[in-house]
């Protein structure tokens, strides 16, 4: 796998330019889609993913606000296909059951 260094230190690009976290397989977006998703703050990211140090959170931070554009249209790439694929694939047998499920 070809990694190249950032002029950010916890910041690596993989093979297909996407940023991670050096030292992990977590790429920027993921990173940054839970702080949007439950609105954390650095320090609560560290504890929620303790395999972090408190640095690399930062630093994905900066790089994801340096690269605000670019990531926000990886981010909702990934969640427009995630959508799709939901859609398109089949219904869970208990969702299934939930919708012909009849009240009162």
């Amino acid at each position: 796998m070809a990694i190249v260094e950032t002029r950010y230190e916890h910041i690596v690009l993989d093979e297909g330019g996407m940023p991670q976290i050096a030292g992990t397989t977590m790429k920027v977006v993921e990173l940054v889609t839970a702080q949007q998703a439950y609105g954390w703050s650095p320090e609560e990211l560290a504890f929620q993913f303790p395999h972090l140090t408190l640095g690399q959170v930062h630093s994905a931070l900066a790089y994801y606000w340096d690269h605000q554009e670019e990531l926000d249209r990886e981010i909702a790439r990934g969640l427009a296909l995630a959508d799709d694929l939901q859609r398109r694939g089949p219904v869970a047998p208990i969702v299934a059951r939930l919708g012909t499920r009849r009240t009162g």
